[in-house]
């Protein structure tokens, strides 16, 4: 039984260990930058003050005010952003304009905003599907993509701390 218990710990290990260096047959709405250089972060117009984003990891979630997902994923990013304050940058990036962003009366964004008419940043990434989010360490290489709540593949704070931990500027 022990043995038992001792192989399972070490596959679940392994697993969650390889969660952080490939998508695992993640089905993706994009390219996949995973272990990548991310394309620089541009935005036609910041919607909030621009942050600070030197030495900290960068997650950007490219959403729209009608997309449902989006929605419901907006209270966990706020939750994100204050956790991890001192480590993080979030910045939502729609491609809506402005005022229909400003409009939106909830869920309320906690974390910067910036839109993106053009798509610039969106069609560097060939983002096809809603929400999508990339999480960039302090070295721009992109560590986590994807749909945040896809089942089995989630975004939670446990992934985002344990990249931190691997991938954070004491550690390169």
């Amino acid at each position: 039984m022990n043995k038992l218990l001792t192989c399972i710990a070490f596959l679940l290990c392994s697993i969650a260990g390889m969660a952080q260096e490939s998508n695992n047959g993640k089905q993706l709405w994009a390219a996949s930058f995973l272990n990548r250089k991310a394309p620089e972060l541009t935005v036609e117009q910041w919607l909030t003050a621009q942050p600070e984003t030197k030495g900290k990891f960068v997650l950007i979630d490219f959403w729209a005010t009608w997309c449902g997902p989006c929605r419901k994923a907006i209270p966990e990013l706020n939750e994100f952003q204050k956790q991890f304050k001192d480590e993080l940058v979030v910045i939502g990036l729609s491609d809506e304009k402005a005022e229909d962003v400003k409009a939106m009366p909830s869920p309320v964004l906690e974390y910067s905003s910036a839109i993106d008419t053009r798509a610039t940043m969106k069609n560097a990434l060939q983002v096809k599907g809603i929400p999508h989010v990339i999480l960039i360490d302090p070295q721009g290489i992109v560590r986590w993509e994807g749909f945040p709540l896809l089942e089995g593949h989630e975004l939670t704070a446990e992934v985002i701390r344990g990249l931190i931990d691997k991938y954070g500027t004491a550690k390169n």
